[in-house]
């Protein structure tokens, strides 16, 4: 009896679970995949047929499958469930591009490459690529490095200091809305390669969105805080530095996301002004020969690449601003 009890509880939790959620990935890629073994290639299409996209949807096929049946028996894994439809969705919506591309030619292959074609640029061109991403990282690494460190001194200079703040919002309010790529040709006549032009545009694009929101963080915090400080004998730069800039936090992190992003779509424009590799510089260079392939992969992996940079942010921000945890919700 205590066997059978135990085995209807098992089967009433299963029942529970989001069956259907759970698989709606693995359908919708076996779905894609039939689709592109049943249906021939367009007769206008002469290039050989690649492996790379068919191989793609069955290891996807295989792994989301195993992940569904895991949490279905053994539960677990819900975040992979709550993203299941969105991962469908997303090879759904490749599987018609697919169609539209390779199977149906409905439009010009020149500038809309088939997945297969894409993935064979990844595969071929993987060193390639991997160097003008390592070139482009160091040069996001100088810019956003110099961008945040001199966005956050900003921040906190007009943010506490009435007399900064007199002298420097003006500024900041008059240079920091423009866009930085139209500094251009200044940094090119003022700096004297293009790599050092490149980071100064760099550093221009994120410093205003950080100086502003560390600003508007520090302006925030509670007056109450500073009187507690005052009465324990805080100094200034006790206040500042354990005070303000802890409480201000939240913004600075804001303003770090959004300097970021500025600093990576400066970083595509700056790489196209001389400097040598990069993806900016490669997906120009590409475009140029008229090899949209090449030029799809380069947005692959930006794409990823961003996200990945965009994911260890969050993971930073959540683990200094832990002590919130429960208090402010993101």
């Amino acid at each position: 009896m205590e066997k059978d009890s135990v085995y209807i509880k098992k089967i009433t939790r299963i029942k529970d679970r989001q069956i259907g959620r759970a698989y709606f990935a693995s359908i919708a890629i076996a779905i894609s995949l039939v689709a592109q073994l049943a249906i021939p290639k367009s007769d206008i299409l002469i290039t050989k047929s690649l492996p790379w996209y068919t191989w793609l949807l069955i290891i996807a096929l295989i792994i989301t499958t195993i992940l569904a049946t895991y949490y279905i028996f053994f539960g677990g894994l819900e975040k992979f469930v709550f993203k299941s439809y969105f991962i469908g969705a997303a090879f759904l919506a490749l599987g018609l591009y697919n169609l539209v591309t390779l199977k149906f030619a409905l439009i010009k292959p020149i500038f809309f490459p088939a997945p297969e074609t894409i993935i064979n640029v990844l595969i071929v061109d993987a060193g390639f690529l991997l160097k003008c991403l390592l070139h482009s990282a160091l040069l996001l690494a100088y810019g956003l490095g110099i961008g945040i460190i001199t966005g956050l001194a900003t921040g906190i200079l007009i943010g506490w200091y009435s007399s900064w703040n007199y002298w420097l919002e003006p500024l900041v309010k008059s240079i920091g809305p423009i866009p930085s790529t139209a500094f251009i040709p200044i940094a090119l006549s003022a700096f004297a390669t293009s790599f050092q032009a490149a980071v100064f545009l760099i550093a221009l694009a994120s410093w205003f969105p950080i100086t502003v929101l560390t600003q508007s963080g520090i302006v925030n915090v509670k007056k109450t805080f500073f009187e507690v400080a005052d009465t324990l004998g805080a100094t200034d730069f006790q206040k500042i530095f354990h005070v303000a800039v802890p409480g201000a936090l939240p913004n600075i992190f804001v303003g770090i996301f959004n300097g970021t992003c500025g600093a990576f779509l400066t970083l595509m424009s700056a790489e196209m002004i001389g400097v040598r590799y990069g993806i900016g510089w490669y997906i120009n260079w590409q475009r140029e020969i008229m090899s949209y392939a090449n030029v799809y992969a380069g947005l692959v992996v930006i794409a990823v690449s961003f996200s990945l940079m965009i994911a260890i942010l969050f993971k930073i921000r959540d683990y200094v601003l832990r002590w919130q945890k429960g208090i402010i919700k993101w």
